[in-house]
């Protein structure tokens, strides 16, 4: 007695699915420079980790009752590790009807399905390789009738938002139930020059509107990552693609009920840098490099930067400090000043939600005059997206610390502060701060008498001289309304001591959500 017929049976069916859509198919998939989808997940995952799931899934064609060939559906998916750590993956097979979704009493993932159930049941990340155009006009025929939008919703994809790390990489050309799915995640990437994302493809934007674009020019890099911030990074390639992902999970806990990874860098927590002395010019318009000073702060090349092409006036980066998990939100005095204008503000909005969702406390590193001003901020209703970007920070329950670099104004200075926690604010000598800063203030302010003077140049200068000498950070260290003015060589060694203080905090937060048995 043996079952060696079925089990080879068995094999030739893995045959089949492995082979995918066939040697034409990969052919030309490979020349248009993208890998299938089981040389992605093999890419991306650890050696030998991946265990499929539903490989058996198709259709097959049969003679005489007995199997000649089977298509296998266009999604691969199941249970792999990356450094590690156990992963749902899951993506659709262009190279089967072009990725597009499959008929079967279960889906295997890519808007719902087995691959999402997978994550929230195991409580582990989902990682997104997606590579389709979702649903078509077809579909109506074979089923005799159409459906409603959302007969397979987002209802688990919203789910997992509140539990899991989600990634979404674009790997091809994504419009539809795909790109929305895209978007649907904590932290996503596409790849240059080969993937698109788009709401619908240039096909249906000529029959809608008479417009005839390329897809890269609809939805390429250039646009979805730098211009809209509909993704939040672009990779080289899909070998840097997979290399993305795996930096960015390994800041990310399994779950909300965990607690971010903590590594040994090598790098001692009491390190000064002699070069904070001297990164921020005495001439206060004058811009500096605060990427460098970052550098010079975190653990030694540990920043991982979010959204590194948009909304570039804030940058936005995980890092470690000691080895613990932060997230920086920084200004960028080389893009407006450092002015908050309106894609500044939806991206750190985004950031602090992702940080406040994964127990990821953040750092401000501040130099901010305010909101962006002007007929175009208003136009693009920079003060609604900036007042959103406070009020999150005000939800947020993760802890903050303030570090004012040089400028903190206005609303946008609001933002950057712990209100509804320690409320910790520390300061270099360059900095200052208030409602507003001393040019243009002093202007509304005095509008009549610099007006009536005999010279108003001369007295709008001697008054804002005036004003400027209550600007000292020591000042107002004497009343205690900041924490401390420090040396900027200390930035680093006194952050680390309050990040790491604050481990049995976030942990408390942790267990308390473990024991309730519910999402944030």
């Amino acid at each position: 007695m043996s079952w060696k017929p079925e089990a080879d049976d068995l094999a030739r069916r893995h045959a089949y699915a492995e082979n995918l859509g066939g040697p034409e198919a990969v052919a030309k998939h490979h020349s248009q420079g993208r890998l299938t989808i089981r040389e992605r997940i093999a890419g991306l995952c650890d050696s030998s980790s991946f265990q499929e799931v539903g490989k058996l899934t198709g259709k097959g064609t049969y003679e005489n009752g007995e199997l000649k060939s089977v298509v296998p559906a266009p999604y691969v998916m199941g249970l792999a590790k990356i450094d590690g750590r156990p992963v749902a993956i899951g993506g659709e097979d262009f190279t089967v009807r072009g990725g597009t979704s499959w008929g079967s009493d279960r889906r295997k993932g890519g808007q719902g399905g087995f691959v999402e159930d997978l994550a929230h049941e195991y409580r582990i990340p989902l990682v997104n390789l997606i590579d389709g155009a979702g649903g078509t006009v077809t579909s109506a025929a074979r089923r005799g009738h159409t459906v409603f939008p959302g007969v397979h919703g987002f209802e688990r994809s919203v789910q997992l938002m509140s539990e899991v790390p989600v990634v979404s990489a674009v790997m091809g050309t994504a419009a539809g139930g795909p790109a929305g799915r895209a978007i649907l995640s904590h932290w996503s990437v596409m790849v240059k020059g080969t993937s698109q994302v788009f709401a619908a493809g240039p096909p249906v934007v000529e029959r809608s509107l008479g417009q005839k674009i390329h897809k890269e020019d609809l939805g390429g890099a250039q646009i979805a990552v730098d211009q809209a911030g509909t993704i939040d990074n672009a990779a080289e390639n899909e070998t840097d693609c997979f290399a993305m992902i795996r930096r960015y999970l390994s800041y990310m806990p399994s779950n909300v009920w965990e607690l971010p990874p903590v590594v040994d860098t090598g790098d001692a927590p009491d390190r000064r840098d002699e070069g904070l002395l001297t990164i921020v010019p005495r001439e206060r318009r004058q811009p500096y490099n605060m990427r460098k000073l970052l550098g010079m702060i975190i653990d030694r090349d540990s920043a991982f930067e979010i959204q590194p092409t948009y909304g570039r006036a804030v940058i936005t980066s995980l890092a470690r400090m000691n080895g613990k998990v932060v997230g920086v939100i920084a200004n960028n005095p080389m893009v407006n000043g450092g002015a908050m204008d309106v894609k500044a503000a939806r991206k750190q909005t985004h950031f602090v939600q992702l940080c406040d969702t994964f127990h990821i406390p953040i750092v401000f590193l501040v130099d901010v005059p305010g909101f962006m001003v002007g007929l175009q901020a208003e136009q693009a209703a920079t003060l609604r997206e900036g007042m959103k970007s406070v009020y999150t920070a005000l939800q947020a329950t993760v802890p903050m610390l303030t570090v004012v670099i040089r400028k903190c104004y206005g609303m946008a200075g609001m933002g950057t502060t712990d209100k509804n926690g320690l409320d910790f604010k520390i300061a270099w000598p360059s900095a200052e701060w208030g409602s507003l800063p001393v040019e243009g203030g002093a202007s509304a302010a005095f509008k009549r008498e610099i007006e009536s003077a005999p010279d108003p140049k001369a007295r709008l200068a001697e008054i804002e001289a005036d004003l400027r000498r209550f600007a000292s950070p020591l000042l107002t260290a004497e009343a205690f309304a900041v924490e401390d003015v420090i040396d900027p060589r200390d930035t680093r060694p006194y952050l680390c001591r309050f990040i790491d203080a604050m481990q049995g905090r976030l942990a408390t937060t942790v267990g308390q959500k473990l024991r309730a048995g519910v999402c944030p």
